[in-house]
């Protein structure tokens, strides 16, 4: 039996076992193994794709960060990337009117946000169909997806990319699951070490966790668990290449829909409703994805010398004084003596602070070096 039908199989199986706590065991199993087909056949996949030359678009990265358009064709990704760049990029009423990835640069906060403009997503994406491969592996290169959606297909537009998405290990606004696995070398005495921190009852246990990773020939391993996950995240944590990602969901064309419509899309989570023929909302947009982007700009200072205002460093929020130090030079955090911060993550201006201080928006940083001698 092939893969594509062992998957089927246990696809059916999965859907028609009933969902109670008796079952919970064999279904987490099914799970494991399902998810072990998937990998197989996106990484036989990727291998043909690489004989062919390549799996997504080669598309320079420029900018502090990256966002990748995603949707269905004619759902207006190429006339936003018109709006808000100067990038022109092919705009018809007729369906697969952009065949590549077009790139473009939108100036917000002082920060240089590079948009791509990715050919439209099909059904069966995730398994190459209509360019899927390529529009995907692009996508995980982001640091944002814009889902743009129809506003009148909404609901279902959604689904059947969030589901493409998901088969190839793309988690949409959702944290990586508190767990540390730590795989050992095999020895005479394998033993997976499992540690649960809290009651768990979304279905995983020791026993499955341990069935689980045996399914995968993992037989000496440390894992301690520190939040109730299902056993799909876990396999997530196993795996170790899915892309969590935040994503900001825009449902276009408001113009078409009754105004009942547009509010109650307006207030699903991570959305924004926009109109495009009507100029509709659009800086709304912009700020949205500045939010979602979730960074923050820190300006610098040299010793004697006003801060440089002209061009901060973007970093994501939580970001300490090493980080920028480390964006700096890769040797001044070993030289690290001392900063001073104005800004808001100082209590008085300015605050001396150590390599581990965790700075805010438009802060202002002066990192101080240790001489040759000390």
């Amino acid at each position: 039996m092939g893969l594509l039908e062992r998957r089927k199989a246990i696809e059916e199986e999965i859907a028609r076992t009933q969902k109670n706590k008796k079952t919970e065991y064999h279904v987490g199993r099914l799970k494991g193994q399902l998810a072990r087909i998937k990998t197989e056949m996106l990484d036989n996949a990727a291998r043909a794709a690489g004989a062919r030359g390549g799996d997504g678009f080669d598309v320079r990265k420029s900018g502090d960060v990256r966002c990748a358009l995603v949707g269905f064709p004619s759902v207006g990704k190429s006339s936003f990337l018109n709006k808000v760049t100067n990038t022109q990029s092919e705009a018809a009423n007729y369906e697969f009117t952009t065949l590549t990835c077009i790139p473009g640069k939108l100036y917000h906060n002082g920060t240089e946000i590079q948009i791509l403009d990715l050919p439209g997503i099909i059904e069966g994406a995730a398994e190459g169909k209509g360019r899927g491969r390529q529009v995907i592996a692009t996508a995980r290169t982001a640091d944002l997806i814009i889902l743009m959606l129809d506003a009148g297909k909404a609901e279902a537009q959604r689904s059947k990319i969030e589901y493409e998405l998901e088969s190839v290990g793309i988690r949409l606004n959702q944290k990586f699951p508190n767990v540390t696995f730590k795989k050992k070398p095999s020895c005479s005495q394998n033993s997976i070490n499992y540690t649960a921190t809290i009651p768990l009852k979304n279905g995983l246990n020791e026993s499955l966790a341990k069935e689980i990773l045996k399914d995968y020939k993992i037989h000496n391993a440390d894992v301690v668990v520190r939040e109730d996950i299902t056993v799909d995240e876990f396999i997530d944590v196993i795996e170790g290449n899915r892309r969590y990602m935040p994503c900001l969901y825009v449902y276009n064309k408001i113009d078409m829909i009754p105004i009942e419509e547009v509010e109650r899309l307006g207030k699903l989570p991570h959305g924004v409703v926009l109109s495009l023929t009507w100029d509709l909302n659009l800086d709304e947009v912009i700020e949205e994805i500045w939010e979602h982007l979730n960074i923050i700009r820190i300006y610098t200072k040299k010793h004697g010398f006003p801060p440089d205002f002209t061009k901060p460093f973007v970093v994501k929020r939580n970001a300490s004084v090493k980080h920028i130090c480390n964006r700096i030079h890769k040797d001044i955090a070993a030289r690290f003596k001392y900063a001073l911060v104005w800004g808001q993550s100082a209590k008085h201006q300015p605050q001396r602070v150590g390599i581990a201080h965790t700075l805010e928006d438009e802060d202002v940083l002066q990192i101080m070096l240790k001489t040759a001698n000390q």
